[in-house]
C-alpha cells in the first residue's frame, strides 16, 4: 500500500465521489419500519387485512379528530373529516378511508372520532407516506378543532425522526470530543486527524453503500444511525492501534516504508482479527427474522467493512506518504512521548507481584453488577419513547382518556365468515378484552370477517402478553390474532427464542477466532469468559438505570419499567464485539513480547506498557462517543450509550487493564501453551515481525 500510495488514492476517490452521491439521501431513502417477527401470526393478520380489507390492518392511519365544543357529526368537524379525507385520496398508498363509526371509532360523548385510512403499501412505505402527509393533516387543527395522526405507521414517523435528530445532535457533539482526545493521546495534530479523516471516508462509503442496497432490500434507516456510532469509534480505535505502531516503528527504522510494514506485520494482523471477531458477532443477530434488526446488523457491517478496508489501505499508504510528518504539529508535552509506556509497565510489573488482589477484587465487582441481569425485563417499547409533543403521541393519549386505556391498541381478529359468530363471542368471554366489534365482512367478497377486540390495558402494560395469549387460546383453530400490540409480543418471543443462540453463536465463534489467532486454547477460553463477563455487567448496570430508574432523573427520562426488547440481542453482540476488540489488542502485544522472548512475565509486563496506553486512550474515545448518545432525548439512543459506554469502561479499565493481565500473571506459560496437534491443524499466524 505503502508503494503504491497514487493508486490507493485515486481508487478511494473513485469509490468515494461514486458512493458519495448516494450518501446525502441515506436518512430520507431507507425504510422507515421493519419491526416484525416475519412469518408469526400478528403478520398474517396484517397481511390478510391488507388483502382483503381495504389496508384496514395495523399499518393504517388512524387520524384523531377532537373538539371541546363541537359532535363529530357537527358541520365544523364534518368538514376537517371532508379534508382529512381528501388528503388520503390524492396518494394511493392509502386505501379505503372508514369515517368515524358510532360505538366503534366515535368516543361516548361524541366530541373525538377515529378516521381510519387504510394501507395500500408495504409498512416501510405506509411510515414514508405518513412522513409526507401529517404536516397537511396536522395543519387542519383549528377554530377548536384538534387533528392528530396516530396509529402504527405514525408511530414509526414520529419516533424515527426523533431518533435521527437526535443522533445527528449526539455525532456533533462526539466529533469536537473525540478531537480533544486523539490529540492528547497522540500529541500531534496530524497524528490525531488521521483516524478521523479515515473513519469519516468509511462512514461516507457505508452511507452509500446502504443506500444502494436500499435498492435491493428495505434496510431500516436505524441501520445507519447505529453504523454512524460504531463505525466512528471502532474506526478510530483500529487507526489509534496502528498509528502509534508506525510511529514507534518509524523512530527505530527511519525508513517510512519498513516503518509501515512492521505495523501491518503486528499491529495490522491484531486489526484485521479484531474486524473479522467484530462481522462475525454481528453476523450472529441476522439469525433473528425480523426485517429491521437484521438490517441494523448488515448496516453496521457494512461500515465495519469499509472503515476495515480503509484502516488496512489507505491508512498505511498515508502514513507512508507522510512519514516523519505524522508528527507534525506535535504538542509539547509529546516531544518524549514512547509507544511504550512506562507508567503502563510500571502498572504491569505491579499486577505482576500481586495477582490475587487484583483479579478477585475486579471479579467480585464485575459479578457485583452483573448480578442485578437475572431479573431484567424486556418489552417493545411503549409511547414514552416518543417526545410528549409529538403528534402521533398526543392523539394516542387523547384516545385513551376519551375511549378507554386500551382503545390505542385494539387487537385485530380474522376469521372464516363460518366462525364469526363463535369467534365473536369467544373474544367477548376472554378474560381482558372490554369490548368486540361486531364482525366486519371483506371488501373483496372473500371468505373473511374482522373484529376489532379492545383489551381494558394499556397496550405496553405487563399483562397484554397473557391477554393475547387467551385470546388465541379462546378463539376457534382458524381465527387470528393480530394488530400493533400482538405484533410487539410475536416480535419480542422472536427476539426471546433466539437470544440463547445468538449468545452460543457468538461465544464459539468468539472462541474459535481467539484460538486461531493466539495460537493456544487457555488464552483463548479466559479471553472469552472475561468478555462475557464484562458483557453481563453491562446488562447489569442497564437493568439498574433503565428498569429499576436508578439515575432516570440525572439522565433526564421516564423509565419504561424494563429494557427495550432488541438490547439484549443486539446490544449482546455489539458488547461482545467491543471486548473482543479490546482482547485482540492487548494480547496480540504480549503474545508479540512472549515470541520475542519466551518469557511470560517479561511478556505480560511488556505487553502492558506496549498496548496500556493504547487500550486507554481508545477507551476513552470510545465511551466519549458512546456518552454522548446518552445525551439524546429520546430513550432507545440514550439506552445505547449508557450501555455501551458502561460496557467499555468496565471493560478497558476492569477486564483488559485489570483482570485479563493477573490472570495472564497467574498462568503464566501455560496460557500459552498449545499440544502439537493442534498447532498442526491451526494456521500459523505470528506477532513479532521478522
Amino acid at each position: 500500500m505503502a508503494g503504491r500510495a497514487g493508486w490507493v488514492f485515486g481508487v478511494w476517490l473513485i469509490a468515494l465521489v461514486a458512493l458519495g452521491a448516494a450518501a446525502p439521501s441515506v436518512f430520507s431513502s431507507l425504510a422507515g419500519a421493519g419491526w416484525q417477527a416475519n412469518g408469526s401470526e400478528s403478520v398474517q393478520v396484517r397481511e390478510l387485512a391488507q388483502e382483503h380489507f381495504g389496508g384496514n390492518s395495523s399499518a393504517s392511519v388512524q387520524v384523531v379528530v377532537h373538539s371541546d365544543t363541537e359532535q363529530v357529526t357537527d358541520p365544523a368537524v364534518a368538514r376537517v373529516l371532508d379534508e382529512a379525507t381528501a388528503v388520503f385520496a390524492a396518494d394511493p398508498r392509502f386505501g379505503e378511508v372508514i369515517a368515524p363509526q358510532p360505538g366503534m371509532t366515535i368516543s361516548p360523548d361524541g366530541h373525538t372520532g377515529i378516521l381510519i385510512a387504510g394501507a395500500n403499501a408495504s409498512t416501510d412505505d405506509m411510515v414514508k407516506a405518513v412522513d409526507d402527509v401529517k404536516g397537511e393533516l396536522t395543519a387542519l387543527s383549528g377554530d377548536g378543532v384538534e387533528v392528530y395522526p396516530t396509529g402504527a405507521s405514525a408511530l414509526w414517523s414520529d419516533f424515527n425522526k426523533a431518533n435521527h435528530d437526535a443522533m445527528i445532535k449526539a455525532e456533533m457533539v462526539s466529533w469536537p470530543v473525540t478531537m480533544a482526545i486523539m490529540v492528547l493521546a497522540f500529541g500531534s495534530l496530524v497524528a490525531a486527524g488521521l483516524p478521523l479523516l479515515l473513519t469519516l471516508a468509511g462512514l461516507v462509503a457505508s452511507a452509500g453503500g446502504l443506500v444502494l442496497l436500499n435498492t435491493v432490500t428495505p434496510i431500516s434507516v436505524w441501520a445507519m444511525n447505529f453504523a454512524m456510532m460504531f463505525a466512528l469509534a471502532l474506526g478510530i480505535d483500529y487507526a489509534l492501534f496502528l498509528v502509534s505502531r508506525f510511529r514507534d516503528a518509524l523512530g527505530k527504522t527511519g525508513d517510512p516504508r519498513l516503518a509501515v510494514a512492521e505495523t501491518m506485520d503486528t499491529a495490522g494482523k491484531a486489526v484485521v482479527l479484531s474486524g473479522v471477531t467484530v462481522l462475525v458477532s454481528l453476523s450472529a443477530v441476522l439469525l433473528v427474522p425480523a426485517p429491521a434488526v437484521r438490517t441494523m446488523a448488515v448496516g453496521i457491517m457494512l461500515a465495519v467493512a469499509f472503515v476495515l478496508a480503509a484502516t488496512l489501505t489507505l491508512l498505511p499508504a498515508a502514513l507512508g506518504k507522510l512519514g516523519p510528518k505524522v508528527n507534525a504539529g506535535s504538542l509539547p508535552f509529546a516531544k518524549r512521548q514512547q509507544h511504550r509506556s512506562p507508567r503502563f509497565a510500571a502498572w504491569g510489573t505491579l499486577l505482576h507481584k500481586h495477582p490475587w488482589p487484583f483479579a478477585i477484587g475486579a471479579v467480585v465487582v464485575l459479578v457485583g453488577l452483573s448480578i442485578p441481569v437475572f431479573g431484567l425485563k424486556v418489552a417493545m417499547p411503549s409511547i414514552q419513547v416518543v417526545p410528549t409533543n409529538a403528534p402521533v403521541r398526543q392523539g394516542y393519549e387523547l384516545v385513551q382518556a376519551q375511549m378507554g386505556e386500551g382503545a390505542p391498541g385494539m387487537l385485530q381478529i380474522i376469521a372464516p365468515t363460518s366462525e364469526a359468530d363463535a369467534t365473536a363471542a369467544a373474544a367477548a368471554a376472554t378474560e381482558g378484552i372490554a369490548m368486540v366489534t361486531p364482525p366486519m365482512p371483506a371488501i373483496d367478497g372473500s371468505d373473511y370477517v374482522m373484529l376489532q377486540a379492545m383489551p381494558n390495558v394499556d397496550p405496553s402494560d405487563d399483562s397484554m402478553g397473557s391477554i393475547v395469549d387467551r385470546l388465541r387460546a379462546d378463539l376457534p383453530e382458524q381465527a387470528r390474532v393480530g394488530g400493533a400490540p400482538a405484533e410487539n409480543l410475536d416480535l419480542q418471543q422472536a427476539l426471546n427464542d433466539y437470544l440463547p443462540i445468538i449468545v452460543a453463536v457468538i461465544l464459539a465463534l468468539g472462541f474459535l477466532l481467539l484460538l486461531i489467532a493466539l495460537q493456544a486454547p487457555l488464552i483463548a477460553i479466559l479471553g472469552t469468559v472475561v468478555s462475557l463477563l464484562s458483557t453481563a455487567a453491562a446488562f447489569g448496570v442497564a437493568k439498574l438505570i433503565f428498569q429499576d430508574g436508578h439515575g432516570a432523573s440525572l439522565l433526564g427520562f421516564t423509565p419504561q419499567g424494563f429494557l427495550d426488547g432488541w438490547g439484549p440481542v443486539f446490544f449482546f453482540a455489539m458488547i461482545f464485539a467491543i471486548a473482543m476488540d479490546y482482547t485482540v489488542f492487548l494480547l496480540s502485544t504480549v503474545k508479540e513480547q512472549y515470541e520475542r522472548t519466551g518469557d511470560a512475565a517479561a511478556a505480560q509486563v511488556e505487553g502492558m506498557g506496549h498496548s496500556g496506553r493504547v487500550i486507554f486512550a481508545a477507551a476513552a474515545v470510545m465511551v466519549g462517543v458512546f456518552f454522548s448518545f446518552a445525551l439524546a432525548d429520546p430513550l432507545p439512543p440514550k439506552e445505547m450509550g449508557v450501555i455501551l459506554g458502561v460496557a467499555v469502561l468496565l471493560d478497558a479499565i476492569l477486564v483488559r487493564l485489570v483482570l485479563l493481565p493477573a490472570l495472564l500473571r497467574l498462568t503464566g506459560h501455560a496460557a500459552w501453551w498449545s499440544p502439537a496437534w493442534l498447532r498442526r491443524i491451526l494456521p500459523k499466524i505470528s506477532f513479532s515481525h521478522g
